[in-house]
């Protein structure tokens, strides 16, 4: 209650009138105006916005050009499509699609074999007996 009356004596937030239904300010005539200038205020900081990244993006991607050049390394999207490319060349004569690599571990016996070999070496003795029978 002593809001209310803090409001009622003028002694509150300049808006807690409009919340006890007092008078309504009028808008601004100028108001499509500043909202304009503002909306243009918005675009030209997000084009400034976009230029900076883009010379940031542009100073970086130089930067990494000079250390592909120090170390002979190709881009990424450039060795992706080179290795495409030989597939393709290599599938070229094929009439079937190219064979799938098959992953390391996968239907190699002896490898899978040499792997257990290595496991068996660290085990404790017991554990050994068990697993070989």
């Amino acid at each position: 209650m002593n809001f209310v009356m803090k409001a009622a004596l003028g002694g509150g937030p300049p808006d807690v009138g409009k919340m006890l239904g007092g008078e309504e300010k009028e808008e601004d005539p100028d108001a499509a105006k500043k909202e304009e200038e503002r909306q243009e205020a918005l675009r030209q900081q997000e084009e400034e916005r976009k230029d900076k990244y883009a010379k940031m993006e542009a100073e970086r991607e130089s930067m990494r050009q000079g250390i592909r050049d120090k170390y002979g390394l190709k881009k990424r999207e450039e060795a992706e499509a080179e290795a495409a490319a030989a597939q393709e060349e290599s599938a070229a004569g094929s009439l079937t699609r190219p064979k799938k690599a098959v992953p390391a571990g996968c239907g190699d016996e002896e490898e899978e074999e040499s792997i257990m070999d290595t496991v068996m070496k660290y085990l404790p003795g017991p554990l050994q007996d068990m697993l070989k029978k």
